[in-house]
């Protein structure tokens, strides 16, 4: 049986004061939304997991590549979609609301082992 859902209802995590997040996950995807505090750092990383970063008001900066060599600011109402092991990097350009997808979903978020963020 399907189940609606709505964001009012899936429970908000604090995981850092300037970072929270919902997620919903399904069997091969997963969506976050969340909410950044001005100038919160997304250490660079990848993962297997193919992105899609859809921001809803603020801007992202990011960083694309081993050496950061694709700078690339997303504003409110644009959208990237970043591949599978391309190493990323991000700064919150004012508060920032986005909602980001992941196929298939990221493991790490769901069991808490996302310790790059929690910095």
């Amino acid at each position: 049986m399907l189940e609606k859902l709505s964001w009012d209802t899936i429970p908000v995590e604090e995981v850092t004061p300037s970072m929270h997040r919902q997620i919903i996950a399904g069997e091969k995807m997963m969506i976050a939304k969340m909410k950044f505090k001005d100038g919160f750092e997304v250490p660079l990383h990848h993962h297997e997991n193919e992105q899609i970063t859809h921001v809803i008001s603020g801007t992202i900066r990011f960083w694309f590549g081993e050496n950061k060599e694709q700078i690339m600011d997303l504003n409110a109402g644009e959208t990237v979609v970043i591949p599978s092991n391309l190493p990323h990097a991000a700064v919150m350009v004012g508060d920032v609301e986005e909602i980001d997808s992941w196929a298939p979903p990221r493991q790490d978020w769901l069991d808490g082992t996302d310790d790059y963020l929690r910095k």
